[in-house]
């Protein structure tokens, strides 16, 4: 079981926006401390997904396999990012592969932890989900910005 300290670092993130100490200290209870080394797979691509994650110390290179085995990257992510989050929402198989590029502390909650939380919990649940909601949303709009520049760009090209 994780403290009220172990957030403080990342007090920061996108996940943990608007949470009081108490809320931090309910969240803990139902979270778990994991430390990978460099090189490590947190998950691979097409996996069941049963956990998210918020990078407490390190990077995470998440990738995503494409025609005859070529791995590319798609983001390299560090302190109070997180990831897998999918994984707690809709528990289909991960979407890309996540490994550990720098040593990291991760900050892991289990999709059947997240339903506790739900069951519980409802408020702070409510706080989770909304902020969760909130970083799935931003990674889709970014994402349709990119699409959008490819597709301009490659009407341009001669």
């Amino acid at each position: 079981m994780l403290k009220v300290e172990d957030f403080i670092a990342i007090k920061d993130s996108a996940m943990l926006h608007g949470f009081t100490a108490e809320d931090l200290t309910h969240l803990a209870a139902y979270c778990e401390m994991r430390e990978m080394g460099e090189g490590t797979t947190v998950f691979i691509e097409n996996m069941p997904g049963e956990s998210l994650f918020l990078v407490k110390k390190g990077t995470i290179r998440i990738s995503k396999m494409f025609a005859e085995g070529d791995e590319k990257t798609l983001v390299v992510l560090g302190p109070e990012d997180i990831f897998g989050e999918m994984a707690v929402i809709d528990g289909l198989p991960r979407s890309a592969t996540a490994r550990v590029a720098e040593d990291a502390e991760l900050i892991s909650l289990k999709k059947k932890d997240m339903e506790r939380v739900c069951r519980e919990n409802p408020t702070l649940a409510l706080k989770l989900v909304s902020n969760l909601v909130k970083v799935f949303s931003k990674r889709v709009r970014e994402a349709n910005e990119e699409y959008r520049d490819m597709l301009i760009w490659s009407l341009q090209k001669p």
